[in-house]
């Protein structure tokens, strides 16, 4: 895998769940990393405010809405990472506007700026919901696209408008697809948080939607492997390179296990408002890693159970420091 060490890379979405990691492994691999965060009036860079390397990188606050602040942003950069979005599948359904214009129009502001100022190489953060309920399993790349959400119809918009730089300007942008992301950071509305911190705070009733969807659940820092990456693979402009275990649990599944990983004693109560509007929910998500591991070398390296584990440990911690009065967030 090429090295990033020494190179100039744009991060945005630099202070969110995935996007943080993404930026202290390319601080570990000795990259120049500008770090682009919502602008807030705060002046926090979310995440990267706890993080060791916060002050090791150029934090630049901003809106991907905002078309000539992203130009700025990505003139004379090596690589752009696009992760900024709006991600909450609930408010979808509340505020669909919002998500057409962060995810849809913020990717045409990223991809317009790479294509005027030349940029070498952007990956854009796609996400495995853009295939709604599969037609067959395991789901391949060439899966057709279903808008099952005000969110996945959203981000299909913004991989079509990568597919479309790529034909019609040749834009060096490679379309990566993570299947179910958990780990560390993790909003507590993602189904993996909302059952540990349930369990952790002692709850013998958890609150959960729907059971018997199942997923493919990738931890963090394999996740962020396949942005590394992607970022330096030698692919065509528009490739589409989706990133799963090749495993998949149900809802269900996944509260016995954590269960286990807490140690905890709970049954599960259902709640009307986590369930999702009729014809919407995906029932099923499993990727063919194969590809992934074909043109990226890429291999999972953290089983769901290890980074449960992981998880735990983490959300542990975070009690102890807002019990020790260190907490932050």
């Amino acid at each position: 895998m090429n090295t990033l060490s020494g190179r100039t890379v744009l991060v945005t979405g630099a202070d969110g769940f995935i996007g943080s990691h993404v930026v202290e492994r390319l601080a570990a691999d000795g990259a120049n990393v500008r770090a682009m965060c919502l602008y807030n009036s705060n002046g926090s860079a979310g995440w990267l405010d706890e993080s060791p390397v916060r002050r090791d990188v150029d934090v630049r606050l901003g809106d991907i809405r905002d078309p000539e602040l992203v130009h700025t942003l990505v003139k004379d950069v090596d690589i752009v990472l696009h992760l900024a979005a709006l991600i909450a599948i609930p408010y979808s359904y509340v505020a669909p506007r919002s998500y057409i214009d962060t995810n849809i129009t913020g990717t045409l502001n990223v991809l317009e700026a790479v294509r005027v100022e030349g940029t070498p190489r952007m990956v854009h953060t796609s996400t495995s919901e853009v295939y709604g309920t599969p037609q067959s399993v395991p789901i391949t790349v060439t899966h057709p696209l279903r808008g099952q959400s005000p969110y996945s119809a959203s981000k299909i918009g913004a991989d079509k408008m990568c597919e479309a730089y790529a034909l019609s300007f040749n834009t060096p942008v490679t379309v990566l697809r993570p299947f179910n992301t958990f780990g560390p950071r993790q909003s507590m509305r993602a189904v993996i948080p909302t059952i540990l911190n349930q369990l952790l705070a002692g709850a013998t009733e958890v609150h959960l939607g729907a059971l018997s969807p199942q997923r493919d659940f990738t931890f963090v820092t394999d996740t962020v492997d396949g942005f590394v990456r992607a970022a330096t693979a030698d692919l065509t402009p528009g490739a589409v390179v989706q990133l799963g275990t090749g495993r998949t649990v149900s809802i269900g599944e996944t509260f016995e296990m954590c269960l286990e990983a807490t140690g905890s004693i709970a049954t599960v109560t259902t709640d009307e408002a986590r369930i999702r509007p009729s014809g919407s929910e995906v029932e099923i998500l499993l990727s063919d890693p194969t590809q992934a591991i074909s043109v990226l070398g890429w291999h999972p390296q953290v089983s769901l159970e290890d980074g449960l584990m992981k998880t735990v440990a983490w959300l542990r911690g975070r009690v102890d420091a807002r019990t020790a009065g260190i907490y932050h967030r």
